[in-house]
């Protein structure tokens, strides 16, 4: 590898990088393998002897993969993949589910909603601008391959649903002083809205939510955590509309 191939890599690490070259840095045979057979074109891949074959793989040396490497304990083969553009608008979300994160900024957290989504047959994540980039190497670590069908869009969250109250799509979002999410009705669509790590929702996303849901904690009256990580919350909500839509 040259030295600015290696730099590169190491560059793709920042966001703004990620921006000016188009690229996401992918590691591991497995995650490499899955999209390489997906729509997400490879631009390079930086693997060790006998783990790929074809133009775009170049062999390296397992030190020079120890250079390359994002991770604590480097990979096998590390892939340059070129960042997807999607487009969504609020009119084509009628009777879909989809997720709505303001501010959700931890990546691990971002990673494992996005791997959640995936499971529970969400294709859409609408992020507000201030959100963890998806194509943070940590995020795509997180996602074990969900980033490949989940699309993970970022606007101008309030904008985007002030849309869907014009369309009178139903926005669910969690609250410390919400009703019972397991007395709520659910509908077949709509949007969940999770919120920051540390603060919540925002007021101005709150003024837009029209059902504010909790997940109680049980026994009610037992002292308990203050809250539940975002992404464990994101989960439960999840398994719940499935479960009981699906059931309809």
């Amino acid at each position: 590898m040259t030295k600015a191939e290696i730099q590169l890599v190491r560059a793709l690490a920042d966001k703004r990088a990620r921006l000016e070259h188009g690229l996401f840095v992918a590691e591991g045979e497995k995650l490499i393998g899955e999209i390489r057979t997906s729509k997400l074109r490879v631009r390079k891949i930086y693997a060790l002897e006998g783990i790929f074959e074809g133009a775009e793989v170049e062999v390296v040396s397992p030190k020079e993969m120890e250079r390359v490497s994002l991770l604590k304990t480097p990979s096998k083969a590390v892939a340059l993949v070129e960042i997807p553009r999607h487009t969504l608008r609020a009119h084509e979300l009628k009777n879909r589910l989809i997720l709505a994160l303001d501010e959700v900024q931890n990546p691990g957290n971002l990673g494992t909603i996005i791997r959640l989504a995936d499971w529970f047959g969400i294709t859409d994540i609408v992020c507000s601008m201030d959100s963890a980039d998806c194509f943070n190497p940590k995020v795509v670590q997180a996602t074990m391959g969900a980033i490949l069908r989940v699309k993970v869009h970022y606007t101008d969250l309030t904008r985007f649903l002030e849309e869907a109250v014009r369309l009178d799509i139903p926005r669910y979002g969690t609250f410390l002083e919400g009703a019972n999410l397991y007395d709520t009705e659910l509908t077949d669509g709509g949007i969940i809205v999770m919120g920051n790590e540390g603060r919540g929702i925002s007021r101005p996303i709150e003024a837009l939510v029209s059902h504010k849901v909790l997940i109680p904690a049980y026994p009610a009256d037992r002292p308990t955590s203050e809250s539940l990580n975002v992404a464990m919350a994101t989960g439960i909500i999840c398994a719940e509309f499935r479960r009981r839509t699906s059931s309809k």
